[in-house]
């Protein structure tokens, strides 16, 4: 299989729609599943060994939290 193309893609969300995919992702981390989802076109295929991490940024006038779901690629 080839290298699949960088890619750094920010997409927003209706509130029902992010709160839908959180309850899709939470279902599949308890059930042990991968997690399907499509961002901006393209899908993507989350594999149940992922490792999940929350981080905080802040700044001046500026508060962010990301959830963070990392794997490689075998």
């Amino acid at each position: 299989m080839g290298s699949k193309d960088e890619r750094d893609v920010e997409k927003g969300y209706p509130k029902a729609d992010f709160v839908a995919k959180l309850r899709r992702l939470a279902d599949a981390i308890e059930n042990g599943e991968r997690f399907d989802i499509q961002i901006a076109g393209e899908r993507i295929y989350v594999p149940a060994r992922a490792e999940f991490t929350i981080e905080h940024e802040r700044s001046d006038n500026e508060e962010e939290i990301e959830f963070q779901i990392k794997w490689k690629n075998q």
